[in-house]
């Protein structure tokens, strides 16, 4: 085993781009880190090591990892840098030949980071300068590997990552070549993370995965099971589900989390992909419109207050103008909270390429557009219906705005300010105005991670959240 002392003292500093997956990734590599001895650097220090967790989902996303690393390296001179991820599973050579890169780690294995870094950085400290960059990775049809994670990072809520690869392959989607098939490891394993989660002052889980509802691929157990033995983890209030297939969405989930858990969160988020089922078909997604409309009816029949967040894509290869218009009508129809909007992107040895029929980028502009036109109204539609509804919030620290932060229990964002409120100018005097305008000390505690009951009362400035005030 190398000498991991060698890491003891030194500062580093991460960066990470993409999903949430990533984040909890990259959270538990710096945790692993810190147990080695090397401490966060200070936002003007200059690191002894950066590592770079990047994504490929689409084409300006890789951009956004070429341009991390160069910066990266320019801001930190001599550092070693690592990048790992996405990115770095599908064109390695590419990021091997980044001057300034020192160790390039695939997918498969980012699990044993601690190990090649260790190893490549002794080899550096050494003076073994024969190959500049240490560049380790494993076809994408060979990695089994599961880097488990179950970290906050600088968040209030805990990820814990249930699941990793994908076994779709949807004819848009790079995702599986980059982090290969469906894994997951025990039951038993992710308990045991969760209730380290709540020794450390842990309330809320996100459950991460790349297809999380796959769960039991390897080992043979159930995603309800998982969810039911969750359940029982003393400490934990609150979980969310990050991400569920609709095909995968079963009606025993959503019965589960509404008539018998009490900690699963009305909160859930489906991909669509596109409202369409010629395009569905051309996509190779499993599922149809009317499955998807019937999930999202089924799922408001028993929890009328839920929010559900959905994912759509524009401009995808064979979505003709007639098609789009037929897409935006049905998720326009569908009593969803938000929607999640990207365009296209092409992606190398993608089947998507084998169809026809291309999107210009400026209509694919325009149809993103009028969808995240859309997921406003529906947004503010969800939120202005609670205005005067007493709900749970899970804050986080105040910001130097004096602002607490927080989400309901159906993810809503909320605001608390610690110092006296105002009613503001031009403004009626409702009486959720004047309530709100006599919270003058509203907050004098620190209520970072923190539940209490508030009322909703009114939007904040710019419309992204409600403000409430404590409810005894």
């Amino acid at each position: 085993m190398p000498d991991t002392s060698v890491l003891n003292g030194k500062k580093a500093k991460y960066y990470t781009l993409g999903c949430k997956l990533n984040y909890a990734e990259t959270a538990a590599f710096a945790r692993q880190l810190r147990a080695l001895g090397v401490a966060p650097a200070g936002q003007r220090e200059t690191a002894d090591i950066c590592l770079v967790n990047t994504c490929a989902v689409t084409e300006t996303a890789a951009a956004k990892c070429r341009q991390t690393i160069h910066r990266v390296i320019r801001r930190n001179p001599g550092a070693f840098v690592v990048v790992t991820g996405c990115f770095a599973q599908l064109f390695p050579s590419a990021v091997a030949a980044i001057e300034g890169v020192s160790l390039v780690l695939g997918n498969n294995e980012k699990a044993r980071l601690t190990e090649y870094l260790t190893e490549a950085y002794m080899a550096r400290m050494a003076g073994q300068t024969s190959v500049r960059t240490a560049l380790y990775t494993t076809k994408t049809k060979d990695i089994t590997s599961f880097a488990p994670s179950c970290s906050r990072g600088n968040r209030t809520r805990y990820f814990l990552k249930v699941q990793d690869g994908c076994n779709y392959f949807c004819t848009y989607c790079a995702i599986p070549f980059a982090r290969g098939r469906s894994r997951n490891p025990s039951i038993a394993s992710l308990v045991e993370q969760a209730e380290q989660a709540a020794s450390e002052g842990a309330r809320e889980i996100v459950l991460t995965g790349v297809n999380i509802g796959d769960f039991g691929r390897t080992g043979g157990e159930r995603f309800l099971d998982l969810l039911c033995a969750l359940e029982r983890v003393e400490g934990i209030d609150r979980y969310r589900i990050s991400s569920l297939e609709p095909d995968l969405l079963d009606e025993e989930i959503i019965e589960f989390c509404a008539r018998e858990s009490r900690k699963f969160m009305p909160h859930f988020h489906i991909p669509l992909q596109s409202g369409t089922d010629e395009v569905l078909r051309l996509m190779h997604r499993r599922y149809d419109t009317e499955l998807f409309a019937r999930k999202v009816s089924y799922i408001k029949s028993l929890l009328p207050d839920a929010f559900i967040g959905v994912d759509v894509m524009t401009g995808c290869r064979g979505e003709t103008e007639k098609l789009f218009d037929d897409c935006y009508e049905f998720i326009r129809s569908l009593p969803v909270s938000k929607l999640h909007v990207f365009p296209y992107s092409e992606r190398p040895d993608t089947a998507a390429l084998r169809i026809p029929y291309v999107v210009s980028e400026r209509e694919k502009h325009r149809r993103t557009n009028l969808l995240i036109a859309l997921s406003d109204g529906k947004q503010h539609e969800f939120y202005a219906s609670f205005m005067g509804a007493v709900r749970p919030v899970l804050f986080e620290r105040a910001g130097r705005d004096g602002i607490f932060h927080g989400f309901t229990d159906n993810y809503i964002r909320a605001e608390l300010p610690s110092y006296p409120s105002k009613v503001r100018a031009n403004e009626s005097t409702s009486s959720l105005d004047a309530e709100c305008s006599r919270s003058s000390t509203i907050v004098k505690d620190n209520l970072d991670n923190r539940i209490i009951n508030v009322r909703l009362t009114r939007f904040n400035g710019d419309g992204s959240a409600l403000e409430c005030v404590p409810v005894d």
